[in-house]
């Protein structure tokens, strides 16, 4: 894939392009880089991105056909790379502290080491020192590495059906790993207790599925709804956040700021803080003075919290001098919402704000096509949509977990630069959501997993059977990213990119993607 052209890179130090390309060492996603380069031949085909096709994990066939694909996707590990741990074996002589990342990368190095050298049992793996090819990682970051090592050689255990083996390698990991730790450790922490359920689940200690996706996406919105105070830390803290909030206000604003009349529908509402942002936006344009701005928050559930962010909304409106409305509509299924709810005034600019709503629906697809088609008839003057800018999607389980640990092990090494790590908002965040999170995509699979972010090389396909185009963003999105990321302490470290398109913009951590703010108009 074409390397993205650089918006405004704020990273710390250089780390080699070995390390900078996560298949020269880790390379298990091969099957969805060919799905995603492919032409889309039909309807069906393009189902597959979404909907996981795999039979269930009980079936023998099924295991006999994985176990072939994964031995084809690990020696993709054993081809040579150059010089894929010269300038990180330095880190202490140069002064830089390697990041999660590199660490991830140099534990998957030496699983590659020790897979390779048949001799070795798990005992004579865990002891083994490498010494020749480390040396120069500070204790902490040898221990993050041999952490990283023992994890990828427990999940390739269970890929193996070798369940007892896996289990005392998360033994080791337990044992190493801490949710009050450096960010390796915590993340190692939650990834342990994944896959010791999906084990449980596998020799049938535990019930193969507990609960289906769109209750779990319910629980989770509702776990949001009600963690004000945890959220907000995290808003303040993190700098992907509110660059992403405002950057999303300035390309609604883009669209309908010329109007006197903006309705905004909202599809995750939740706190309003990016409602807050619209309203200054809109408030502080003495050269048009608009109207009236109306908020429809759509949802399918916590009508009450929802209730109290409008509340909120009126109070923060009526500071501004600004004529507001909110209207809510809630529909216990998405395939009850249609245009009718809404309340369309042909006087309004319309526009759609969609901040990591439509990925909670992928694992019901027929609701997240409901939704996009009432979109359509409504047709906005624009549509916004942030996501998580990683494939959480695939049916394939080492896959998905590879990936899942490089983008969670961003996640928790920004959590450790922005926040302390005795900090209790921290940790029911890094419990609530990101531990929840790496559960769905870890321990489960069908219809209980309800994790399944996917890219926007994905999303751009979807969109494209609505007839969606998508919209440059301005010069003034990029510059209120830049800005917002510029005043966070840490905001050196978070990175913003344009896509290989040039249109949308994926805000990242120390180079990995993070999530993409994109703006859509339909023809």
């Amino acid at each position: 894939m074409e390397k993205p052209n650089e918006i405004c890179n704020y990273s710390k130090g250089d780390i080699t392009d070995d390390l900078k390309n996560k298949s020269c060492l880790i390379s298990f996603s091969t099957e969805h880089d060919q799905v995603e380069h492919e032409p889309l031949k039909s309807f069906q085909q393009f189902d597959a991105l979404f909907q996981d096709t795999t039979p269930p994990f009980g079936s023998d066939e099924h295991k006999m056909q994985e176990l072939v694909d994964i031995e084809s996707q690990y020696s993709e590990l054993l081809k040579p790379r150059v010089r894929s741990h010269e300038r990180v074996g330095s880190s202490e002589e140069s002064g830089r502290k390697l990041s999660t990342e590199d660490v991830i990368r140099l534990g998957g190095e030496r699983f590659i080491q020790s897979r390779s050298s048949s001799s070795m049992n798990d005992m004579s793996i865990l002891t083994h020192p490498y010494v020749d090819s480390f040396s120069g990682l500070s204790d902490q970051e040898l221990k993050g590495v041999q952490l990283i090592e023992f994890f990828l050689l427990s999940s390739e255990k269970v890929t193996q059906q070798q369940f007892e083996r896996s289990s005392k390698l998360l033994d080791w990991c337990d044992t190493l790993s801490s949710s009050f730790g450096n960010p390796i450790q915590r993340v190692i922490y939650y990834f342990s207790k994944a896959l010791r359920e999906k084990i449980d689940k596998e020799t049938q200690r535990i019930s193969l599925f507990n609960e289906p996706a769109e209750k779990h996406a319910y629980d989770m919105e509702g776990r949001i709804m009600n963690t004000t105070t945890n959220l907000m830390a995290l808003y303040q803290k993190l700098p992907f956040y509110q660059v992403c909030h405002f950057s999303g206000v300035q390309a609604l604003l883009d669209q309908v700021s010329r109007s006197r009349r903006v309705h905004v529908i909202d599809l995750s509402i939740r706190h309003g803080v990016h409602i807050m942002i619209l309203m200054q936006a809109l408030a502080s344009q003495h050269d048009f003075r608009i109207q009236h701005l109306k908020v429809t928050a759509v949802g399918t559930g916590v009508e009450e919290k929802i209730k109290q962010t409008g509340d909120r909304l009126k109070s923060f409106s009526e500071s501004m001098d600004l004529s507001f409305s909110f209207n809510i509509v809630i529909v216990e299924d998405m395939l009850d919402f249609n245009k009718e709810l809404l309340r369309l005034d042909p006087r309004e600019a319309v526009g759609v704000y969609s901040a990591h709503a439509l990925s909670n629906l992928i694992a019901q697809q027929d609701r997240l096509e409901s939704l996009m088609k009432v979109i359509k008839g409504i047709k906005p003057r624009v549509m916004v949509v942030c996501e998580v800018a990683a494939n959480l999607n695939s049916p394939n389980f080492v896959n998905r977990l590879i990936e899942a640990l490089f983008y969670y092990g961003a996640v928790f090494d920004s959590l450790e630069e922005c926040m302390d790590r005795e900090d209790e908002n921290r940790s029911k965040i890094e419990s609530m959501y990101q531990g929840e999170a790496i559960r769905s995509i870890v321990a489960t699979d069908g219809a209980e997993r309800a994790i399944r972010h996917v890219n926007m090389d994905v999303w751009r396909k979807f969109f494209a059977r609505f007839g969606m185009k998508e919209i440059e963003l301005t010069m003034s999105t990029l510059y209120q990213a830049k800005l917002v990321a510029g005043k966070f302490s840490c905001g050196n470290s978070c990175t913003l990119d344009m896509d290989e398109f040039g249109k949308s913009v994926i805000i990242g951590w120390k180079g990995t993607p993070i999530v993409c703010l994109s703006a859509w108009e339909f023809s």
